[in-house]
């Protein structure tokens, strides 16, 4: 059986995506798993967890002091010291010393000019993979091959408002949260393409 990691991931998307395959797919998040509860899910801080021997990482690292919508706050996260404590945190489960398989998710932002990762191996958006909406992700792979569009849709055939949902949401306590939410088309061609056609459970 693969071990398999979904750091900082509360949803249980991509995690569950896993299990249907028959991994064993672990998410751990500082909040707690509003996914299946018949999966694994660890609260507490990831890092703690970071070195044991896994066969896949895949993170959802926060991008509250990271992402470019956030650029007009950069210069208080960099004085303060927000955006290098998010920049290393990333940083650390990129260098984890027993996975030669990771994958790192993030918006367009701090990560590929300020990061020691660099630009991301590929971006990708949400209606590549069935999902009528637009959100450019970068993917930061390592060992890993670029993710392929499963089930793309052509966004000019998208109304605008339902397109551009997430960036219209109105104010909510929610709204963070729905905006981060991972895409489940996404998960399932992670758990094929690299699951299933790059460590086969045994």
């Amino acid at each position: 059986m693969k071990n398999i990691l979904i750091a900082c991931e509360y949803s249980g998307i991509v995690r569950d995506a896993f299990c249907k395959y028959g991994f064993n797919a672990i998410s751990c998040d500082i909040l707690p798993s509003e996914g299946d509860p018949n999966n694994e899910h660890i609260q507490g801080d990831v890092l703690n967890i970071i070195d044991d021997p896994w066969d896949l990482i895949i993170a959802h690292p926060p991008c509250t002091h990271l992402s470019l919508a956030g650029t007009a706050k950069w210069a208080e996260k960099v004085a303060d010291g927000r955006q290098q404590k998010a920049i290393e945190f990333v940083e650390r489960i990129w260098n984890a010393k027993n996975c030669h398989h990771i994958c790192i998710e993030n918006p367009v932002g701090a990560l590929s000019s300020r990061s020691s990762l660099g630009k991301p191996s590929q971006y990708i958006q949400p209606y590549e993979y069935g999902h009528r909406q637009q959100k450019k992700t970068g993917l930061w792979l390592k060992g890993l091959p670029k993710l392929r569009p499963t089930d793309p849709i052509d966004p000019d055939t998208i109304p605008y408002k339902e397109l551009h949902k997430l960036y219209l949401l109105g104010p909510s306590p929610d709204r963070a949260k729905k905006r981060s939410r991972f895409w489940e088309g996404v998960a399932i061609a992670m758990a094929m393409q690299w699951g299933l056609k790059q460590l086969a459970p045994v």
